[in-house]
């Protein structure tokens, strides 16, 4: 019943009205320089704290024919960075053939794997399609620990994670080559991420000590209170809690550095929006009825106001949280 009264009685600020508290202007986006693409919201894992809901189950899977568009308005446009997720994306049947067309008019390709994926049956030479191609890994491993990943990833997710990075060692990644291997930690439950660089250190230490496994950085997200760890937080009676946590900790010096300002979500549809949060909460550009990425031109956008709501507070809280990981030291 307590958890319930708090609930009630904590209203967080407006993230507007908290830009203003600290003598910024309401959130406006920089030039545009990255497309993420959302390929889907299928994948082989079901994580606890995934704010896409993304599963087995998921239908949700980008046409070709999407991709055919989004290929000719990033040509047109000149955008040389993609950021591919999902779910899993590279569990999209074009997978493949969209990387090789963004490839081959030159743009720096990005996939978010959830490692795991590289063991699926029909994906055994994914991490040698990986590294002919150059591809950065950004790879997600929420701890060097079985018990803390197993428990938000799965059962017998951290040995697997174990051995798919190890594949991704074999074919060149995460060495002194020009393979990146990135790896992702967010927190078990409600709190904020260590600090980047300390936690990277005691990443890199025992990963090499325990399986001789190395890495390019590490990149900390903040945990959103959306879809799944929302979920997790309203049945724990953490959810008032977590977002007073994270509205007492906004911090202006994230604020320049924040992945709205600078790219733009795309949907398996094909649809558009700041971020690839406000993406899972339907959330479109400037608050209006959804757009489709081929309706836009590129440099409309710049200038324009960010669509943000209580969420954004993660993406502000302590040193801040981004798809490129932490915003300030």
């Amino acid at each position: 019943m307590g958890d319930i009264v708090r609930l009630q009685a904590f209203t967080p600020p407006s993230f507007t009205r908290m830009l203003h508290r600290h003598g910024l202007r309401a959130l406006r986006r920089a030039a545009l320089s990255e497309l993420q693409i959302n390929l889907g919201r299928l994948c082989n894992q079901a994580c606890a704290h995934c704010h896409v809901d993304a599963g087995p189950k998921r239908t949700e899977v980008m046409r070709w024919e999407t991709m055919q568009r989004i290929l000719t308005w990033a040509e047109q446009s000149r955008i040389r960075k993609a950021d591919l997720t999902g779910g899993a994306p590279e569990l999209n049947p074009d997978f493949r053939h969209f990387v090789d067309g963004l490839l081959a008019m030159g743009m720096a390709v990005t996939a978010r794997c959830n490692l795991t994926v590289l063991l699926e049956p029909e994906q055994e030479d994914l991490a040698g399609w990986y590294a002919e191609r150059g591809i950065r890994l950004v790879c997600s491993l929420p701890c060097y620990t079985q018990e803390n990943v197993d428990a938000q990833r799965g059962r017998g997710v951290f040995g697997k994670s174990i051995k798919a990075l190890q594949l991704l060692n074999s074919v060149g990644y995460g060495k002194d080559t020009h393979l990146t291997l990135d790896m992702v930690y967010n927190p078990g439950g409600p709190s904020l991420p260590p600090a980047q660089a300390k936690l990277e250190a005691d990443y890199k230490q025992r990963l090499n000590e325990e399986f001789g496994i190395g890495f390019s950085r590490l990149l900390t997200l903040t945990n959103l209170p959306i879809n799944r760890f929302q979920h997790f937080l309203q049945r724990t009676g953490q959810e008032a809690s977590y977002q007073e946590l994270l509205t007492a900790n906004f911090n202006a010096a994230t604020v320049p550095g924040l992945m709205c300002r600078h790219l733009i979500s795309v949907d398996w549809r094909g649809r558009v929006y700041d971020c690839d949060f406000n993406q899972m909460l339907d959330l479109p550009l400037e608050g209006r009825a959804p757009r489709y990425l081929w309706d836009l031109k590129a440099e409309a956008l710049e200038d324009r106001p960010v669509a943000v709501d209580r969420h954004c507070f993660g993406c502000t809280a302590g040193s801040g949280s981004s798809c490129g990981g932490a915003l300030a030291g």
